[in-house]
């Protein structure tokens, strides 16, 4: 059953960083923008993500990661929630993606209700992204302020999911470029930070354990006795499915522990571990964050503030779905004429639009 208080709690979180905190007029978002045409949005995206997190909680840590992955490509824009269809690669299938995103049926069951209460009025970008915030709260993290009046986005682009997406074997140089659209290398760490919870496979890391970069040796960053746990979790001729904590300590909290991990050499992913490696312009950085959970938290409120900035559509782009999985209907039939209106005519020239 739901605990109402903690509903209350997170709800009061919100109102909070409303009144509490200052709000640029020139941002492209505004966060009353559902003030008044759907009030009771907030409280239907939390009360949705508590109910899942009570069979799943790993649900926290899904649904933050789901708005990451769709925020890095083509922006924030819910281009990762559609489904394959006659007009729609999906994301979904990119390689950062196949298999391993979870809470779409979660941003789904939202979206339901969010329907019953005021249709065709709230995104499913704006949904998830209030998603990934009560998400965070709820795992005792930060709660920030949440930009809305994002719109859907009528494409998806599965190449671009591909190529701009992290992968747990990036370096830091290609870290910092996946940073590039306009965050800072402060926002990357502080961002990473969300490890703090979830689960990755072996086979996203086991080359570490056994066969780092073709050495036949294990990753020499690795500390010796966290090696020994994960080769237990991790066997070298294993399926590879096998879960694991990203945090050993404190799996389901969101809390500053993954920078201690770091510093002990206990980074579960390489792109995890390459920000505390010698010479790294990051540790500074990680050092200030492991000691102040507070100066953590402050920045991670301000990465995903500016992160939920990204590529947003607005206005008249793009439009809001009914259902998060697919484009609108009419779209749908606008996509089919436009491609209709380009076929060859009878004397061999492309029709005009």
């Amino acid at each position: 059953m739901v605990s109402l208080h903690l509903v209350a709690r997170t709800l009061c979180c919100v109102v909070f960083v409303l009144v509490g905190l200052p709000f640029s007029s020139d941002a492209q978002l505004d966060p009353l923008f559902y003030n008044k045409s759907c009030p009771n949005l907030h409280f239907i995206v939390v009360k949705v993500v508590l109910e899942a997190s009570l069979s799943d909680p790993r649900i926290f840590a899904s649904l933050v990661r789901l708005h990451f992955h769709d925020c890095f490509v083509q922006g924030c824009d819910a281009s990762v929630l559609l489904n394959n269809s006659a007009t729609i690669v999906s994301e979904q299938e990119a390689l950062p993606n196949n298999n391993s995103l979870r809470g779409l049926n979660v941003v789904n069951d939202i979206k339901t209700e969010v329907e019953k209460a005021c249709p065709s009025v709230a995104s499913c970008a704006d949904i998830l992204a209030l998603a990934a915030q009560a998400s965070s709260f709820l795992a005792d993290g930060p709660c920030w302020k949440v930009r809305l009046g994002r719109r859907d986005s009528l494409t998806a682009n599965q190449t671009l999911a591909n190529q701009n997406l992290p992968s747990p074997f990036s370096t830091l140089d290609q870290l910092k470029a996946f940073a590039s659209q306009g965050l800072n290398t402060t926002h990357l760490v502080a961002l990473s930070g969300a490890h703090t919870f979830g689960k990755g496979r072996c086979f996203l890391f086991v080359n570490r354990l056994y066969d780092f970069n073709n050495t036949g040796k294990p990753d020499p960053t690795l500390n010796i006795d966290y090696l020994k746990e994960l080769r237990k979790l991790c066997p070298q001729n294993g399926t590879g499915t096998n879960l694991v904590n990203l945090d050993p300590t404190t799996p389901n909290k969101f809390d500053k522990t993954y920078y201690s991990h770091l510093k002990a050499g206990k980074g579960l992913f390489q792109s995890d571990q390459v920000l505390f490696t010698p010479n790294a312009s990051t540790i500074k950085t990680i050092l200030k964050f492991r000691n102040h959970e507070n100066i953590f938290f402050d920045n991670f409120k301000i990465a995903m503030i500016k992160m939920g900035n990204i590529g947003v559509l607005t206005g008249n782009q793009g439009e809001i779905r009914k259902q998060c999985n697919f484009i609108n209907q009419k779209s749908i039939e606008q996509d089919i004429d436009i491609v209709a209106s380009k076929e060859p005519s009878k004397d061999g020239m492309i029709s005009s639009i």
